[in-house]
């Protein structure tokens, strides 16, 4: 009896690790296998399918602000961007349904912009849409032109990031370059590219069957895309403050 605990202690070893996660076993051998674009376009055709609600803290374009991102049942989409206009001065909300896409603004109602997520005119694009719209299209794309290898975590992210570029020169490439992240199950967990860095915050909430418009369609004119003003640092005096006597 003595022999047989012995031997079973033995076995169980004595440094007390637990045993590997088969999942993430699981996962890290898919990766290896399909390479990094491989793996890029799993997650994103996974990210296609899913439907939610959720926040984004989005900073390196201006003041840092909350985006809120919905994908609905149906197709349709909204992100709200407060301080999205006008310096800041001004929330937007972008929404794609089948008839085009729309800046919605408070008091100025909705205005038809273009008529895909790809063709929002550059002096109205507060560009965090593209991610969870026209560059997943691309992203899950295996014939897009782009370059993707592994990435470093951005901070803050979970889930895996990749790092792409697009691979021919054009006027209208299909993606920014950047960095772009995914869980294995196919949620954005964070993005970074020219506009800024989009990190989730929290877990995802339920999709609504529509993303309905912020307000009634106008045929006003759509508001110019300025971010905030990085607030200044308090109790600091500034390099011509100090200079008085």
């Amino acid at each position: 009896m003595a022999l047989i605990t012995a031997f079973g202690l033995a076995g169980c070893g004595s440094d007390g690790a637990p045993p590997p996660d088969p999942d993430a076993s699981q996962a890290s051998a898919v990766a290896a296998a399909v390479g990094p674009r491989g793996d890029l376009t799993r997650r994103v055709a996974a990210s296609k399918d899913r439907r939610f609600t959720a926040a984004y803290t989005w900073t390196g374009a201006g003041a840092q602000r909350t985006v809120t991102v919905t994908l609905a049942a149906d197709g349709t989409w909204r992100v709200d961007v407060p301080g999205g206009a006008q310096s800041g001065r001004t929330s937007v909300s972008m929404v794609g349904r089948a008839e085009g896409v729309y800046q919605c603004s408070a008091g100025g109602g909705c205005v038809r912009v273009a008529r895909a997520a790809g063709t929002v005119p550059a002096a109205v694009d507060p560009k965090v849409h593209h991610p969870f719209t026209d560059w997943a299209a691309a992203l899950a794309d295996p014939n897009s032109a782009l370059s993707v290898a592994n990435a470093q975590a951005l901070p803050g992210v979970s889930g895996a990031c990749f790092s792409v570029e697009p691979t021919t020169v054009s006027i209208a490439p299909p993606i920014e370059p950047g960095i772009f992240c995914y869980g294995d199950d196919g949620m954005p967990t964070g993005f970074k590219t020219k506009f800024g860095t989009l990190t989730l915050a929290g877990a995802p909430g339920p999709a609504p069957p529509t993303a309905d418009l912020a307000g009634p369609v106008s045929n006003g004119t759509p508001l110019n895309t300025s971010a905030p003003p990085v607030p200044s640092n308090t109790g600091r005096p500034s390099a011509s403050s100090s200079r008085r006597g």
